[in-house]
């Protein structure tokens, strides 16, 4: 009996020694002698990252049993509708870059050893994400994140995903003053009432306040108008996207029918040739005169000087220690632990990438309002089903001054946007400190426009009544 006992002892010792043996070999970490990002792409697809956040994923022979089919399949479609990790592997192949919500989200994972999960990697040995592969991965992603930004952060500030506002960003002073001009003026809507200052003045931070803009003949639009204050730091504008460049996104209000109704760019330049000063000192910037190009890169320009740094925020991340309270610090570690850094990235902490309203949680099911076309936010381009209630990221900065919120301006006040945010992207209930001290860190985000704090002048009883 004894020698019996023994001898099971030595086989489950041998078998273990085996199964570790195994599991090293499965798990081995990318030779030291490759380049960094070859190895971090191995280690993506050793750990089988593509199975789930691909549109074209390779289903396991046991996704087609039974039982295993619902469960992997769910697995699947969940992972896929979170996060489309093709980008960084093509990225990866050939060292190009990686966006900064990308490695937001991959640092973040990484931090909390979420992926991949112990379903997938107890099948998939090989798939694990040791310490050493995740130590591999951090110092990449750093080190993409330090070679990005060009703001010489203090040592302890570098690997923050959030940024600060440059203090001057290059542009041409003629052409903005011009855009300066063509931003304020009236006639480049049909009736000669409406400008893109009008839903977007200066002195109310980017915005107008209303939950939908006002266009001619006191037209309502269907989205939240979004602040032009740092708009340069967008990767593409619009809600849905559709314009690459601030000069695409100028061209557009011009011609909508409900916002300024002009039939096209020639009506629009035989008003403004009619001004012979304004013919000639645009021509002095532009000798081939007025064109919709000249117009719309004219505005563009402008739109550059529109930065607001000097943020107490930012005067942190520079190296300032007191210039936050506990409190807001605490709020931005929670914005952080929460997810919301992976993102709200990069300099406007927003601006960076399209993500689904809703993935936690199904916002529009709850909203209490009937779908509308600008709900389907990048799908009414694409038509790709993926991209049905996905929005450009809004980017935080002055956010205390620019409510409404949200794409659809359902959410008054700062409290009810972070509370469900937490609720519908996050998938947490925030408690009533933690959303007090989130609010606290963004308020801290409001920075200055030549020299003076962003504000709005409106107030939320005059906005209301104007409804009323």
């Amino acid at each position: 009996m004894k020698k019996t006992l023994r001898w099971g002892a030595v086989m489950l010792l041998v078998a273990a020694a085996a199964l570790l043996v195994i599991y090293r070999a499965v798990n081995r970490v990318p030779s030291a002698d490759l380049p960094q990002y070859e190895r971090v792409y191995e280690i993506f697809q050793d750990g089988g990252c593509l199975s789930c956040h691909s549109a074209d994923p390779k289903v396991p022979f046991y996704a087609k049993m039974p039982v295993a089919c619902k469960i992997v399949m769910k697995d699947i479609d969940s992972g896929y509708r979170a996060y489309d990790i093709e980008p960084v592997m093509e990225a990866l192949k050939i060292d190009a870059d990686v966006s900064a919500g990308d490695l937001a989200k991959i640092e973040k994972v990484v931090l909390d050893d979420r992926m991949p999960m112990p379903k997938y990697y107890l099948v998939h040995w090989g798939s694990s994400l040791t310490a050493a592969k995740r130590q591999i991965v951090l110092d990449w992603a750093r080190s993409r994140r330090i070679a990005m930004y060009d703001d010489n952060l203090p040592e302890n500030r570098k690997d923050e995903p959030v940024r600060p506002v440059d203090t001057y960003i290059e542009y041409d002073p003629a052409k903005a003053e011009l855009g300066f001009d063509l931003f304020h003026d009236t006639r480049l809507s049909v009736d000669n009432t409406v400008s893109c200052a009008s839903c977007h003045a200066l002195e109310t931070a980017g915005v107008d306040n209303h939950q939908y803009s006002h266009g001619v003949n006191d037209q309502l639009g269907g989205v939240n108008a979004p602040t032009v204050y740092n708009a340069v730091y967008n990767f593409v504008q619009f809600w849905d996207g559709r314009a690459k460049t601030l000069a695409d996104q100028a061209a557009g209000p011009p011609l909508n029918p409900i916002e300024m109704a002009s039939e096209s760019f020639d009506q629009i330049i035989e008003k403004l040739a009619a001004d012979k000063d304004f013919v000639k000192a645009f021509k002095a910037v532009y000798p081939d005169g007025l064109t919709e190009a000249n117009i719309t890169n004219a505005i563009e320009e402008f739109e550059r000087t529109l930065i607001t740094p000097n943020s107490r925020f930012d005067k942190w991340l520079r190296g300032d220690d007191s210039a936050l309270t506990a409190q807001e610090l605490n709020g931005y570690e929670l914005f952080k632990k929460y997810d919301c850094a992976t993102c709200h990235v990069g300099p406007n902490l927003g601006g960076q990438s399209y993500e689904l309203m809703g993935l936690r949680k199904h916002y529009f099911e709850e909203r209490g309002m009937e779908l509308t076309v600008e709900d389907n936010g990048r799908y009414k381009e694409t038509q790709l089903e993926r991209d049905r209630h996905r929005f450009k990221v809004p980017g935080l900065r002055n956010v205390e001054h620019t409510w409404p919120y949200y794409h659809d301006g359902t959410r008054e006040t700062l409290e009810e946007a972070v509370r469900d945010m937490g609720l519908y992207q996050s998938g947490v209930e925030l408690t009533e400190g933690e959303t007090a001290s989130i609010v606290a860190f963004l308020k801290t985000l409001t920075g200055e426009y030549k020299g003076t704090p962003v504000t709005t002048t409106n107030s939320r009883e005059e906005i209301h009544g104007h409804h009323e």
